[in-house]
Order: structure tokens, then C-alpha cells, then sequence
């Protein structure tokens, strides 16, 4: 919240002028003059000039204006869905008073690291966390600047907390697109009951991912799966690890996960070929290789997080008292191409991806 240092200086200097003009209301001609001299300030500016700085840097003091830094791990759709709900939600509540500081990480951690560093040197007023890593690279470099997560998963473990109750405290907090897990393994059930074996296939250093796949496979055992971990550590071995996965299972599940949401291509190529259908954690990740998805919107879940950006700044709300909050509704959604390609169908009140 930065306010005019200079206008307010101005404002301050014409006012001091203003009442000494009005104690000399009967001096002389030579007095009045002076007067008009001191008015007008050593910059030549006229009299009538200074009153009207004067009242635009009263204006200007009183507005507040804000800098939000945005960070996001990476470029692909349900990210950048997120980030723009974020900032249309906030530029509708708060207008031109916002200016955004938008950076990329192109899927580094580290470049997160030097992202949030740099808006905490330029000591923005609110931090957009876009993904886990760029939230753990905001906890590690800020607790006094307030830090909203979007597309995070489950903030307990991101953030190393042991019995996450739903509030993180301090300067954190933010939206969660965590789809109901053991709903997701139902979908999967419903869709796939003959199946026997199910590999799980994830990248191993996004650590909300390894938290979906444990859950998901406690879920599908209880519904009789057996369940295989097939694990990558980037997307240089996920071709390899994915293959292997493709061989050994009769249907993959892909969990809310970053790495393979860039990298749907080469999860498809081999996963159509070898007709093994992939049950999808979101829905751009089942747009690029999966049948199905319980999906959320992204998009709402940025306008959710922008609308507690704005009653931050504000100070109509204080972060550290604000819970994690939720997508609010949650659709069965299918790949109408790969659906037919492999010839699966689907109940009727499953809803086709767009295109």
C-alpha cells in the first residue's frame, strides 16, 4: 500500500503557505506579493497552480494502490485458468488501485525461489503462490508479507504441518483443488469394475501428488484393486516409467499433478496405443490423455482465491485467521475422443470435455 510521499509533502508545504496568507489579510502590496512568491514555490509554479497540486496530492494520499506479485510453477491450462480468475476477481473489487507483478518458474522450484525473493526486495503487499512449489518457496521467504496459495492440493502437507485442521495461520492461505478422493476411486470403480490392477502414475517430487495416489489407493483397495505405484522423478524418465506402467496395468490413474499436466502428449502416445485408459486426477490432464475426471474449475477457484486477496489488503480480513477454502461443486467429466477411441461408455451424467 504505497502511498505519494511527494504529493503528500506538496499537500502539506500549499496548506502551510495557504495559512499564512490568510494572517496577513491587511498587510500591503509588498507583502501580497511576497505572498504570491511563496505560493508559487521555487519550481515557478503560479499560486493557483500550487492550491491544485495541493488538492491532487490530498486526493492521491488519501487512495491506497497495491502491488501483487504473482508466481506460478508453470504454463498450462488449469494454472492459468487459476491465475486469471485471480486477477479479474481482484481487478473487479479493486479496479486500477491494483498492479500485478505476473512471473513464470517454467516448472523450476528454484526459479520460484528467486521469483518470491525478488517480490519480497520489492516488498509487494500480497503474494499469489500458484502451485505447491511456488507456495513452499513463498513460506520459506516471507512470514510478513500475506501469501495466498491457488491449485495447491492439501496445504497440511505442502507446508509440513501434522494435523492440518484447515487453517494455516500466520501469513498463509489461500484455495484448495482438491477433488474428493475417495469419489474419485468410485469413478474409477464405476467405469472400470473388471479391472484388477491399477497403476498409479506420478512425479515423485511434487509431494501433494504422492498424498492423492496414497489416499486414491487405500480407496481402490477397499473396492478390491490391486494398486501399483509407478512413480517419475521429471519428465525425463516419464516416458519410460509410463510404459512400463501401460504394460503392467488394466487401467492408470493420474492424480492433480503438475509434471504430467505439461507432458499429457507423451502420456497419451503411449497409453492409447497399448489401449490402456487413464482416469484423470483434473480436467486438462484428461482433455490431453484421459477417459474421465472429477473436475473443478479452476478459473472459479482463482476468482475464489482474488476475492480473498482483495478483503486482505482492504483489511477487511486477517490472514491468518482465514481458512483454506474449496471448489464449490465438483462434475464427472469425459474425453469424448479418447472415450470412443477406445470404446468406453459412459453414464449419462457424466459431462464432454470441450475441445
Amino acid at each position: 500500500m504505497k502511498k505519494s510521499a511527494k504529493l503528500l509533502s506538496m499537500a502539506l508545504a500549499a496548506s502551510l503557505v495557504l495559512s499564512l496568507a490568510a494572517c496577513s489579510g491587511g498587510s500591503n502590496d509588498n507583502a501580497a506579493s511576497a505572498e504570491t512568491t511563496a505560493a508559487a514555490g521555487t519550481d515557478g509554479t503560479t499560486a493557483a497552480e500550487a492550491d491544485k497540486d495541493a488538492e491532487t496530492a490530498k486526493e492521491e494520499a488519501a487512495g491506497e494502490t497495491y502491488t501483487v506479485g504473482i508466481c506460478q510453477l508453470v504454463q498450462h491450462d488449469a494454472l492459468d485458468a487459476a491465475t486469471q480468475g485471480f486477477k479479474d476477481a481482484l481487478v473487479e473489487a479493486l479496479g486500477d488501485a491494483v498492479t500485478f507483478d505476473e512471473q513464470n518458474a517454467q516448472g523450476d522450484s528454484n526459479t520460484c525461489s528467486t521469483i518470491i525473493n525478488s517480490f519480497v526486495s520489492s516488498d509487494v503487499d500480497l503474494i499469489l503462490a500458484n502451485a505447491t512449489p511456488a507456495l513452499q518457496a513463498a513460506q520459506a521467504g516471507t512470514n510478513e508479507i500475506p501469501i495466498l496459495g491457488t491449485s495447491v492440493t492439501e496445504y497440511g502437507v505442502a507446508l509440513g504441518i501434522d494435523d492440518f485442521t484447515g487453517t494455516v495461520g500466520g501469513n498463509i492461505s489461500g484455495t484448495s483443488d482438491l477433488a474428493p478422493l475417495d469419489e474419485q476411486a468410485a469413478m474409477l470403480h464405476e467405469l472400470f469394475p473388471d479391472a484388477k490392477k491399477v497403476g498409479l502414475l506420478y512425479c515423485s517430487a511434487e509431494a501433494n501428488s504422492q498424498y492423492q495416489v496414497d489416499t486414491v489407493k487405500t480407496a481402490l483397495e477397499e473396492l478390491g484393486y490391486t494398486c501399483e505405484y509407478y512413480a517419475f522423478s521429471d519428465s525425463n524418465d516419464l516416458s519410460t516409467i509410463v510404459t512400463k506402467a501401460a504394460d503392467e496395468s488394466d487401467v492408470i490413474y493420474v492424480p492433480t499433478d503438475n509434471t504430467a499436466a505439461s507432458n499429457t502428449e507423451i502420456v497419451n502416445n503411449v497409453c492409447q496405443a497399448a489401449e490402456v485408459p487413464v482416469v484423470a486426477g483434473e480436467e486438462n490432464i484428461c482433455r490431453g490423455c484421459g477417459v474421465a475426471t472429477l473436475s473443478i474449475s479452476y478459473y472459479d477457484l482463482g476468482v475464489g482465491t482474488g476475492r480473498m486477496a482483495a478483503k486482505i489488503l482492504t483489511g477487511e480480513a486477517d490472514i491468518s485467521e482465514m481458512p483454506i477454502e474449496y471448489a464449490p461443486q465438483f462434475t464427472k467429466k469425459y474425453n469424448p475422443g479418447l472415450c470412443e477411441a477406445l470404446n468406453i461408455t459412459v453414464p449419462d451424467d457424466y459431462v464432454a470435455i470441450e475441445e
